[in-house]
């Protein structure tokens, strides 16, 4: 009796191994459909080829095998992309959502022009003409969203200036449209915009184009 069942036990393995072999050589054959579509929304054709290049350098085969980690971290060095979201549409469609960020000013690196993007990321300005304000000096892209975010804070326009001029001391300089070059104070940015813009209302003060903030306590007023 002991015997009969040790032989039955071994027919199952048997048909056991049989039956997983048979299924492993299936799977060895399943064929997964290939990305055969890329679709990148919010980006010029430039940009777009770009990341179709990540994509097939990075040769994602199919859908299932892509690694959205190593394909973000490629994305993420497009200096122009502020925020992005990627998308499996199954079975073969990869869908890349884009938003680009904003241009604030521009600026000169190693002699190339480039403009400062919201993301605090240089983009490189390839004889674009633009209505920017140009900022001078070796600063730190988020001292310089710091800066803006004062000025925005402030009753000032930020869309006034045409000229931005950074210091070592961390201070700024402002030249306005209409000709005005603000001093600023170190601190106390967001007050010294308020001050100038309600003293640039005043008549008295429309010819003296040169506001300086930086001692304290005290306002220097002077023609250019």
């Amino acid at each position: 009796m002991h015997l009969l069942i040790s032989k039955k036990i071994t027919i199952y393995l048997l048909l056991f191994c049989f039956l997983v072999s048979i299924n492993n050589i299936s799977l060895m054959n399943i064929s997964f459909p290939k990305i055969d579509k890329i679709e990148i929304i919010g980006l010029n054709l430039d940009e777009k080829k770009k990341i179709e290049d990540i994509i097939n350098d990075a040769n994602f085969k199919n859908i299932f095998y892509l690694d959205k980690k190593y394909l973000k971290k490629k994305i993420n060095s497009i200096n122009i992309i502020e925020q992005f979201e990627i998308f499996k549409n199954y079975p073969s469609t990869l869908k890349i959502f884009i938003k680009e960020t904003r241009v604030l000013a521009q600026t000169k690196r190693n002699g190339f022009d480039y403009f400062i993007g919201s993301n605090g990321k240089l983009i490189r300005n390839d004889n674009i003409a633009a209505n920017l304000p140009f900022v001078f000096g070796d600063l730190n892209l988020n001292e310089f969203l710091n800066f803006k975010n004062e000025i925005d804070k402030s009753k000032f326009d930020f869309k006034n200036i045409t000229k931005l001029y950074y210091f070592k001391s961390k201070r700024w300089d402002i030249e306005t449209s209409k000709g005005y070059l603000i001093k600023l104070s170190k601190d106390n940015v967001e007050k010294d915009l308020n001050l100038f813009v309600r003293l640039s209302d005043e008549k008295k003060f429309k010819d003296k184009l040169v506001i300086d903030f930086r001692q304290r306590g005290q306002i220097i007023l002077n023609e250019k």
